[in-house]
């Protein structure tokens, strides 16, 4: 009879897994690209990257999505409704412009 040592076992990890962790923890990626002439800054370039669940963000007070009216659904309409507020009041202005200007002349 021989002694055989089991062969070692390797935890497979799949993608979704990964993933899952990822987002639970969240990963922050951050670097800075500075273009310099003769001790003079041209650009600045500051990027920042954040991975995580929208749950984890939340947790660490990220939430500018829900305030993007590009990308959120509900404040879409409100960029043609303030449209129409400054036209109709642009309107108004200038009706009431025109009155005084008769009162006057």
């Amino acid at each position: 009879m021989t002694n055989m040592d089991p062969a070692p076992r390797y935890e497979a990890t799949n993608l979704a897994d990964i993933l899952e962790r990822v987002l639970d923890k969240g990963i922050v990626v951050a670097g800075d690209i500075r273009v310099n002439l003769l001790d003079i800054e041209l650009l600045t370039v500051k990027i920042r990257l954040l991975i995580a669940s929208v749950d984890r963000a939340r947790e660490m007070g990220i939430d500018w999505w829900e305030h993007d009216p590009s990308l959120s659904v509900g404040q879409r309409g409100l960029d043609a409704e303030n449209r129409q507020l400054r036209e109709r009041i642009a309107s108004l202005e200038a009706s009431t412009h025109e009155r005084e200007g008769e009162r006057r002349g």
